[in-house]
């Protein structure tokens, strides 16, 4: 074998490694990759019942309720569109009506979203990067608030 003909074989086998590591990085992480939507692009884009998923916006004012203990139900909106939102569990301090949110979880068959877990703002000014991008794009973005998500 000429010298040519064992460098282009090194090269060729080290792109079929490569292509392989990745291929098997990707597969690996197929079940964890987790899509951020908006009350709007959720309505628009209607992804598949039960594919894992992030929401995100600000909880409704007056939706609120609580069923049973550690039940709550509430609207994600962006002022917009919304999606009732269900959650088992504790919620953050800092979560209440009228406060941006993100809740992961899988939309339902009847259209509600059933959270497993809630992050709320976490002080006065800041708010998730997907959360106040949504809002931008909505055109429902609130002066002041543009530089504390940077």
């Amino acid at each position: 074998m000429t010298r040519k003909k064992r460098r282009l074989v090194l090269i060729s086998s080290a792109l079929a490694v490569l292509c392989l590591a990745l291929g098997l990085v990707l597969v690996a992480l197929r079940d964890n990759i987790v899509f951020f939507y908006g009350p709007s692009e959720l309505a628009q884009k209607a992804p598949h019942e039960g594919q894992r998923l992030r929401i995100g916006g600000l909880v409704k004012q007056g939706s609120l309720v609580r069923e049973g203990e550690n039940t709550v139900r509430f609207a994600v909106t962006d002022t917009k569109q919304e999606v009732e939102v269900t959650y088992t569990g504790l919620l953050p301090d800092l979560f209440r009506e009228g406060q941006g949110v993100v809740a992961e979880g899988t939309l339902g068959q009847d259209k509600v979203f059933h959270a497993d877990s809630i992050l709320a703002k976490h002080d006065e000014r800041y708010m998730p990067r997907e959360v106040a991008d949504a809002l931008k794009k909505q055109g429902v973005w609130r002066e002041g608030a543009d530089a504390a998500s940077k």
